[in-house]
């Protein structure tokens, strides 16, 4: 194969609480798969403390010495969090996948919704992706530098602070068009601007301006709870979604839903120079250890990471494993192996042997 790297990636493994044990492992093995098929030289990998395992070991959800191993790596995989189950104070820092997308800076959260045929989706041939703004919004806890952005004046009355700027959305906007550029040429911006004039109407201008330097991309624009509404009905009729961080976050699991499962929802949080695969779901603690999870969100963003990687380091070759990877997936599905969210049998250790069988298969 042409392109082949001369070096080894070196990428973190986060596994997280509740199922990520299950699918981060599963995803580090359907990586090397893809990357022996490909006739890549070996993943580095460097397992990392994170979550309730390291508040037991090193006193810390997210310890300085696995944010200081972060930098060094070329990417990482970060399994699902149970903060809300973590013993004070930890319970109320800020949780181990804020910590770690406020100390990168990983503005861009963008979050792809695909079925798959035979996949239970509400609305077959949804194809489309959210491009979420990551680091302010209306979550207090991302945009402040210090602190967590609320705060409680008594204890009967509560503040937060929404704070929407020209600079953070001009980058998530540029995210937004560049990927509709390698897709359908069409985004959609989400706001509020009939309510929230001033900052979601700025969201909504400021994506306007960006989309001047976009000619070739079509642009329209919803309030968000129209935009709901519009998912259920058509969802397959939207590619590339551009919004602020909460509206991101409630559209993006929506989606994920009526593509057939939560389970399926990937994402990617980047900036210029770092990225994490994070699935989008949670840590499902009541199916924990029962080998029983949908591994495909966590499979597919790091399919997602593969192709940032490629397109970041030039190498052809990792961007075709990540592509190999989500069509492996696909197939598998298509052959009938599915976890139970999508009205299958198969185990979590099931779906991943048939994703490795398919991409063997395949070479």
């Amino acid at each position: 194969m042409s392109n082949v790297p001369t070096r080894n990636y070196r990428l973190g493994v986060l596994h997280g609480d509740g199922i990520g044990p299950e699918i981060v492992p599963s995803s580090v093995e359907i990586i090397d798969a893809a990357f022996a098929a490909g006739g890549l030289a070996p993943v580095d990998w460097v397992e990392l403390p994170l979550g309730a395992s390291a508040i037991a070991e090193h006193s810390a959800h997210t310890p300085d010495s696995t944010l200081k191993a972060l930098e060094d790596l070329d990417g990482w995989l970060l399994g699902p969090h149970d903060s809300a189950a973590y013993p004070e104070p930890y319970r109320s820092e800020l949780n181990p996948s804020g910590t770690i997308r406020k100390h990168f800076g990983l503005y861009a959260n963008i979050r792809p919704a695909k079925s798959f045929p035979g996949g239970n989706a509400v609305v077959e041939g949804t194809d489309l992706v959210i491009a979420r703004e990551n680091t302010e919004g209306f979550y207090a806890d991302r945009n402040t530098f210090r602190g967590t952005g609320e705060m409680m004046p008594t204890p009967d009355v509560a503040i937060m602070h929404g704070i929407i700027t020209r600079a953070a959305t001009e980058k998530i906007a540029h995210s937004a068009f560049k990927l509709a550029q390698r897709r359908s040429n069409k985004v959609t911006i989400v706001h509020k601007a009939n309510v929230l004039k001033m900052t979601t109407g700025l969201f909504r201008d400021v994506c306007r301006e960006v989309a001047e330097q976009y000619p070739d991309v079509t642009v329209d624009d919803f309030h968000i709870d129209a935009m709901t509404v519009h998912l259920v009905r058509r969802a397959d009729k939207f590619d590339v979604i551009v919004t602020e961080n909460m509206f991101g976050d409630i559209l993006s699991d929506l989606a994920g839903e009526i593509a057939g499962s939560l389970g399926i929802a990937p994402s990617l949080n980047s900036s210029d120079t770092h990225a994490m695969a994070q699935a989008a779901h949670g840590s499902a603690p009541d199916i924990a250890g029962q080998n029983i999870s949908n591994p495909i969100a966590m499979i597919l963003s790091c399919a997602m990471l593969l192709d940032w990687l490629g397109a970041k380091n030039d190498d052809e070759a990792v961007r075709a494993a990540g592509a190999n990877i989500e069509a492996a997936v696909a197939a598998a599905v298509a052959g009938g192996v599915a976890t139970k969210d999508l009205g299958g049998s198969a185990s979590t250790t099931d779906f991943t042997a048939a994703v490795v069988a398919q991409l063997a298969s395949a070479n």
